[in-house]
């Protein structure tokens, strides 16, 4: 587990190769993605090292539903009284999170992406697969979030249907979760690009929706699966673009 400022009051928790992150506001935190089962250790840790602790938590921002961003949410939920925020179309992965839509089947990358490999070791080794599902969820149906950090809510449907980004104008960041990423984990490699076919439900789709991100016009974007990227996000979202689906 790593923590680092990212930006202003943002700060990225890496477990397993999978970024989650916690937001400071004036009114507490908000947490947005969970990562994998064992990052409920790392959360307690980051929460050491801020000075804060478990109440200091107002709220859980999802970006999407799949298994491997929802790690704590159901313990953080159930034993903290945390709200968990996800988009209407992606309650039903909160409940069933492997049950996910994907545009080719994953057996392909299993046997052929061999540079991926340490990252399917490290989710099996963290559990990834086996979150426990989101009992109760309040629905994300508005562009603002009264959480602390007031994030705006960017649709990025493609990845899952529900798919959200979560823009923070005076802090010039998004966190773009799955949208797009700097790390492929299924097949292991770096640069901007969109998440492989095996866990995109609709590449299409997800491509379209990176103009939505590229309008937020914010210098950092942060993302679910490899390194921040502080040049804009225009220009990632160009490259992304260009490298196309995987």
């Amino acid at each position: 587990m790593s923590i680092t400022e990212v930006a202003e009051g943002i700060h990225r928790i890496d477990d397993a190769y999978v970024n989650w992150y916690i937001v400071e506001g004036e009114e507490g935190l908000t947490v947005v993605d969970a990562g994998v089962p064992t990052s409920w250790h790392s959360l307690a840790d980051a929460l050491d090292r801020l000075g804060r602790g478990l109440g200091d938590i107002r709220a859980l921002l999802l970006t999407h539903g799949h298994f491997d961003h929802i790690g704590f949410a159901e313990r953080l939920r159930s034993e903290a009284a945390v709200p968990v925020y996800v988009h209407d179309n992606d309650v039903p992965l909160t409940r069933h999170p492997r049950q996910y839509g994907r545009d080719r089947p994953l057996t392909w990358y299993l046997l052929t992406q061999f540079k991926a490999m340490p990252m399917v070791a490290a989710f099996v080794k963290n559990r990834a697969w086996w979150p426990r599902p989101i009992e109760e969820v309040t629905r994300i149906r508005t562009a603002e979030l009264d959480v602390p950090g007031r994030p705006q809510v960017i649709f990025t449907p493609g990845h899952t249907l529900g798919h959200c980004a979560f823009h923070f104008p005076e802090r010039d960041a998004v966190i773009a979760g799955d949208a797009l990423v700097t790390l492929n984990p299924y097949r292991g490699t770096t640069g901007a690009q969109i998440v492989s076919n095996a866990a995109t439900a609709d590449p299409a789709r997800a491509l379209e929706s990176l103009d939505a991100l590229a309008e937020t016009g914010a210098r950092t974007v942060l993302v679910g699966h490899g390194e921040p990227w502080t040049g804009g996000v225009e220009r990632l979202v160009r490259t992304a673009k260009a490298h196309g689906p995987s």
